[in-house]
């Protein structure tokens, strides 16, 4: 969740104020815990800004990691034309 690339590999889980997110090691682990910035991600559909423990996760054709607010978003967004 740190670095939005699909890593291929499990994840760590890290807990923070309750929630669930995932990193790729201990460097990941220190900033989710220590940096808000590395737990949200902007709604490339909508704009919304999302907590990425929350949100719906999709990949592109790319690898990237992408951060919706909702299925409907996710849908609305790969059936738009790029």
């Amino acid at each position: 969740m740190v670095n939005n690339a699909y890593m291929g590999k499990a994840q760590i889980p890290v807990e923070v104020d309750g929630k669930t997110y995932f990193g790729c090691c201990a460097m990941c682990k220190e900033r989710l815990a220590r940096e808000p910035e590395t737990r949200t991600a902007k709604d490339p559909l909508s704009g919304e800004v999302v907590d990425k423990a929350l949100a719906v996760i999709a990949t592109d054709a790319d690898g990237n990691v992408l951060y919706f607010a909702s299925d409907e978003n996710v849908t609305r967004f790969e059936s738009t034309p790029r």
